[in-house]
């Protein structure tokens, strides 16, 4: 395959001010009709992608800006992708109902896919755990685990059946989820595999994507209102802000290293920052192109990754080192 036309938008627009968001905006092209749907910066340099509707694992080299993808089996609909503890890239594929690893050193794909009993999970998104479980989600109304070093699987029916959606891990590695359809958010024992229901204060928020910043707070995108709400789990406290402009429809969520958070917004074709210590939407990056559909965000120091899924790009905005 060409190496795919590396693109540099220079006019794509600034971040407003702020010392802390200073930033440069760069955009990469995949493969026409690969769909990213999530990204994940990778630990040798390189960052992943999951092709929805190509049924791989892209891996873009930022240096060059070349891409390669790696089928990962047939009928493959990839969804979500992290990168493990391990150094491999654990990914959620909905078209196999499978949990699926790639490993970067040996190139190999393993699966491991759901029992057949349970029907099409519609698999979603993937965290680790503190003890090395890897937990997910699916949209059909369960979530489950896998331990990777025995392949050993539990699937459990989730709390108010349809929805479970965005997944993550706190610092001490206790692991919540969120229901789209159910409008919660959920805190998972991950020795009995039970899930606590905790609601938020607005009901029907649609509560989406979740991540955890530093302190172990966790950060969800309301679809159906509009809102970034935070849930502290030391007081058991709520608190949410209406993302600015009109009607938004946040999507997805990321707290990058300096506690700064991400919100991707279908509406305004954008991903908006937000600092918690001034409570203020402190900048905007806009889509580079119509429709961008950013679908989950990841990064790493000093680099946030956006996967465009509506015009097969992806971008980087890279922050200016901390002072």
């Amino acid at each position: 395959m060409p190496a795919p036309r590396l693109a540099l938008l220079a006019l794509l627009g600034t971040l407003l001010a702020s010392p802390a968001l200073a930033a440069d905006v760069k955009v990469y092209e995949v493969p026409k009709g690969a769909h990213p749907h999530d990204v994940a910066p990778a630990p040798d340099g390189s960052v992943w992608y999951t092709a929805q509707h190509q049924g791989a694992l892209g891996i873009l080299d930022p240096k060059t800006g070349q891409v390669r993808q790696v089928k990962l089996g047939e009928g493959s609909a990839p969804h979500g992708v992290i990168a493990g503890p391990d150094g491999a890239a654990w990914i959620t594929d909905g078209g196999q109902n499978a949990i699926v690893r790639y490993d970067p050193k040996t190139r190999k794909v393993d699966a491991w896919k759901l029992p057949k009993d349970q029907g099409n999970a519609n698999l979603n998104t993937c965290a680790f755990d503190g003890r090395g479980l890897l937990w997910f989600t699916g949209q059909n109304g369960v979530y489950g685990s896998l331990d990777p070093k025995t392949g050993a699987m539990r699937v459990f029916k989730a709390p108010k059946g349809r929805g479970p959606y965005g997944i993550t891990a706190t610092p001490d590695g206790t692991v919540y989820y969120v229901s789209l359809a159910g409008s919660y958010l959920a805190r998972i024992d991950s020795a009995s595999g039970g899930a606590t229901v905790i609601e938020p204060p607005t009901e029907g928020q649609g509560a989406r994507r979740v991540w955890s910043d530093s302190r172990g707070n966790l950060w969800i995108s309301e679809w159906n209102t509009g809102q970034l709400s935070r849930y502290t789990p030391s007081s058991g406290t709520w608190k949410s802000w209406m993302l600015p402009g009109d009607g938004p429809r946040p999507y997805a969520v990321y707290v990058d290293e300096r506690d700064i958070v991400w919100v991707s917004d279908f509406a305004a074709n954008a991903v908006v920052s937000f600092d918690p210590r001034s409570e203020t939407f402190t900048g905007s990056v806009p889509g580079s192109g119509r429709e961008a559909d950013v679908r989950q965000i990841l990064g790493r120091p000093g680099e946030v990754w956006l996967p465009e899924s509506g015009t097969d790009r992806l971008m980087v905005v890279r922050k200016a080192p901390a002072g």
